[in-house]
Formats: C-alpha cells, structure tokens, sequence
C-alpha cells in the first residue's frame, strides 16, 4: 500500500492516544495519530514523523501521523488500518476462490475469511509496532480484544476451519513477533493454548518507506 501524500515533520509530544503535537513547515501543528498502543520507544520528542493529509470533510486534524524513524535509524510504519490493508493486497495474489474482510464469528469480526476450493480459512491479523534487540512483541499495551479473538480462533480450528493468527511486521529487519508477557500475560497464555490446539501463527515480513508498506514474505511460527 501506498499513501497518496507524505510530508516529513519533527515529533514533539503526545497529548493523548489520539493526537500529538508536531512542527512542520516551521509551524507547530495538532495531528491525529493513527495508532492508540502506547508506542513510547518511537515517539521520542525530536525524533522525525510523517503525516499524511486525508482531505476529508468534518476533521478535527489536518493531518494523521502514519510512520516514524526510531533512533536506530529505522523506519516504523504505526498506522493501524495498514496492516489489513497490505494483508488484503497480498491475500488477493495467493490464489483464493473467496476473500471477506471483517467475518462475522461468534460472538467477534475476524479479519479475513476466505475459501479455496473445499477448505475454509480464517485469518485474524495483528500489527507489530514494537521491536527490541531485532525481535518484534505484541501487544505494547493489553489487550483483552486480541485474547477474545485467539478464543475464537480456536473455536473455529476445533470446528474444521483452517485457523491462523498473522501478525504484520511493521518494519524492516524483523523476522519474527513474541508475545509480550511482561504488558499482558494473559496474551501470551492464550497464544498458548492456540499453538497446542493447531491455529497456525504466522509472521508477515515488510518493507517500510515513509509513504509505503509492502508485505515481503511470510514465515510459520
């Protein structure tokens, strides 16, 4: 996927979840930030951010803050909406009868539902934003909704659905994602049970430019 506009701004603090401040063109400018996780490695005040301009009627932000470059020098990509987004590019080349986006199962929305020929699959996606020492971790902060999703997930391996849970590294170099017990065990329990109950776990490997993140390769956990 690639942004239709990009500019280069200097990060100076988060106000909330939602939104920052940030300099660009000399000005100081309110933004929205397209990612609620807590990112508190990446958005360092003075480090470089980019913002796209979505143009669209009714904002409170010009502009949203999409990707930033970490102080080792690589570019992180922390839009939420973009790991489905290149999941939905990548799944429409491997050669699926059906893609659905957002399945209704159960009692949650699984990201991706697709069928060839007489197999079924579901696909929940998680975007990898924190990284350390080259190892990608999920959540940086807990998340009650992923558990809940990898409970269906089993479910749904248990009634013949081919199950996995695909996590979209947002960043070069970074080949593999490990539960982040220390911000929520219960994550890594529940990714657990996933493993021993057959739901595949997946690792999607990305190039990432300031205005473009494109899945690269995948790899089976």
């Amino acid at each position: 996927m690639t942004y239709p506009n990009i500019i280069k701004a200097e990060f100076l603090s988060r106000t909330n979840r939602f939104v920052a401040e940030v300099k660009v063109g000399g000005q100081q400018e309110t933004v929205h930030v397209k990612n609620t996780g807590r990112c508190k490695e990446l958005l360092i005040p003075g480090c470089e951010v980019w913002l796209t301009e979505p143009k669209t009627e009714g904002r409170k932000t010009r502009y949203d803050l999409v990707a930033v470059k970490k102080s080792t020098g690589v570019i992180f990509n922390i839009d939420s909406q973009a790991p489905n987004k290149v999941m939905r590019e990548w799944l429409d080349t491997q050669g699926y009868d059906k893609v659905t986006p957002e399945y209704t199962y159960g009692d949650s929305r699984i990201d991706f539902y697709m069928e060839r020929g007489n197999e079924k699959y579901l696909l929940e996606i998680k975007g990898c934003t924190l990284e350390f020492d080259g190892i990608g971790y999920f959540p940086d902060a807990p998340t009650e909704r992923g558990v809940k999703h990898i409970r269906e997930l089993i479910k749904a391996k248990s009634e013949g659905f081919n199950a996995a849970i695909g996590f979209v590294i947002q960043m070069d170099g970074v080949t593999e994602v490990r539960p982040n017990i220390a911000t929520h065990p219960e994550f890594g329990t529940a990714m657990e049970e996933a493993k021993a109950a057959g739901v595949k776990v997946l690792f999607f490997t990305c190039h990432t430019e300031p205005d473009k993140l494109v899945i690269t390769g995948m790899t089976e956990g």
